[in-house]
């Protein structure tokens, strides 16, 4: 089966596609929506651009469309992008988005392609468990909820993170992988990458109780 991914350079769009290449699948390219709005209903904002680093580390060509963000109209985007694609399938990371899943599925159906969601209603924290175990190393971009603080910006998740997370969830009801929009994540190594991403300058942004943490200077290095 050959495949193309929905990729945000986070955490659940990497595994997805990790996981179909486990089974011998041909992920042929990466499709990524760069917003202009920070608060996109669909796709990921803080550090997008720097997918390409991590294209060029998975081995697979990338192909990028800007989006306004705006809620629906971005999806007009996303099947465009999807649309000129000539693989057998697509792939996406959504886990308990229905919003997400509902409507990249019916743009998979539009085009007569299968739409392959391989997290989708898997339990939350053993996911994050068997990325960290798997090899994947990503750290939280964005954080935009109530119980995080500025410490989260920049933390690279752990096994230990992961505990802390169950804590937040218990406590203030967050979804620990994000899917209500709490955090969002970058992956910086993976064992389907040939190298890993190194940051060289970033800074954090915080208001209130939410932030970003802002890659301005990265580059690709041996393992």
């Amino acid at each position: 089966m050959r495949v193309s991914a929905l990729f945000s350079g986070g955490k659940d769009s990497t595994y997805a596609l990790y996981l179909l290449q486990q089974q011998g699948w041909e992920v042929a390219s990466l499709l990524t929506v760069i917003p202009k709005a920070s608060d996109s209903y669909m796709f990921h904002y803080p550090n997008i651009r720097w997918t390409k680093l991590q294209a060029e580390a998975l081995g697979i060509p990338i192909m990028y469309r800007e989006s306004s963000g705006l809620k629906e109209e971005e999806l007009k985007d996303v099947e465009e992008l999807m649309k000129a694609e000539g693989a057998d399938g697509f792939v996406c990371g959504a886990i308990a988005s229905d919003y997400q899943w509902s409507r990249l599925n019916g743009i998979a159906q539009r085009l007569g392609k299968p739409l392959h969601s391989p997290l989708w209603r898997k339990d939350q924290l053993m996911l994050l468990e068997d990325m960290v175990r798997a090899g994947f190393r990503f750290m939280i971009a964005g954080v935009y909820a109530e119980g995080f603080d500025e410490g989260w910006l920049g933390k690279v998740i752990t096994s230990e993170s992961i505990k802390e997370l169950e804590k937040l969830r218990d406590r203030y009801s967050i979804s620990v992988s994000g899917e209500g929009g709490e955090i969002e994540t970058f992956v910086l190594d993976g064992p389907n990458f040939s190298k890993r991403i190194m940051i060289e300058e970033a800074h954090a942004n915080w208001h209130k109780n939410s932030g970003n943490f802002t890659i301005t200077k990265a580059s690709l290095e041996e393992k």
